[in-house]
């Protein structure tokens, strides 16, 4: 019969599980990812048009996407008002306002060594 007893995670290093930090850098490694988090949060919100003069070499499409999979992970909140013309506004959550800050110090640090 086999082993069932747990055994610490392959990701172990000296006791510190480095697991949890899979899905957000899956999340944060993607394109624009880091720069839409600084873009946004450096504003209370910004519609679309918006984000996309910040990103001119950003195409429509992969700004859209990031958008959309940020606000599913709960970093971006997205709020549609019924207006006409449409006006929809993307700011930052909690989350990620926490992400933003901590994100910092690696931005400081990237603006240094170039």
């Amino acid at each position: 019969m086999a082993d069932t007893t747990s055994s610490a995670p392959a990701c172990d290093v000296e006791g510190t599980c480095y697991c949890p930090l899979t899905g957000v850098i899956d999340t944060l490694s993607r394109k624009y990812a880091m720069q839409l988090v600084s873009i946004i949060g450096a504003h209370d919100s910004l519609r679309f048009a918006e984000i996309e003069e910040h990103l001119p070499t950003a195409s429509t499409s992969t700004i859209s996407k990031r958008l959309d999979e940020f606000e599913e992970a709960g970093i971006v909140s997205r709020t549609q008002y019924n207006e006409i013309p449409p006006r929809v506004e993307y700011a930052l959550t909690d989350d990620g306002d926490e992400v933003r800050t901590r994100l910092e110090p690696l931005l400081e640090w990237a603006t240094e060594n170039r």
